[in-house]
């Protein structure tokens, strides 16, 4: 029997002790609420459980923070950091973190073109911070456009 059905019976914190393939852990990351459950699940090495705990909304921000620079490939560092960036939780320091990794990505040649719009919908980041990331290397025209739209459309304030 595969551990992915063979956790369906257990506590969160006992499944951690029987996950074995991808889709149990997958499935674990869905289902819990438990903080501590999250912070061991962070640590794995599946970029789509880390995509599925961001997408958590118990997931404390220290869990999301940790990982914001787990790296796999550019597809799947670009979808963990669109979904950190549509994060409430992420406020402050955090929120700060994930703008500088989007900024460093955009200097690197990578396109985290959809987590620039979600930040430049974010009201507690200044225009000028948000206008100078379509500014970086590997920003595009429509980018810029994208984020002047984001940022017209943001309520006054």
């Amino acid at each position: 029997m595969d551990d992915t059905h063979e956790i369906d019976g257990l506590g969160d914190f006992e499944a951690l002790d029987h996950l074995h393939e991808p889709g149990a852990y997958l499935r674990l990351a869905r289902r819990t609420a438990q903080p501590g459950v999250l912070r061991v699940l962070a640590r794995c090495e599946y970029s789509f459980v880390w995509h599925e705990i961001a997408r958590n909304s118990a997931a404390p921000v220290d869990v999301l923070v940790a990982l914001a620079p787990r790296r796999h490939d550019s597809w799947d560092d670009n979808c963990l950091l669109r979904l950190l960036a549509a994060r409430p939780e992420l406020t402050g320091e955090a929120l700060d973190g994930v703008v500088e990794l989007v900024a460093e990505r955009l200097r690197d040649g990578e396109r985290p073109y959809a987590a620039v719009l979600l930040l430049a919908r974010r009201p507690e980041l200044t225009e000028e911070r948000l206008s100078r990331l379509g500014h970086l290397p590997g920003a595009s025209s429509r980018l810029r456009r994208g984020i002047s739209r984001a940022l017209a459309a943001r309520p006054p304030g």
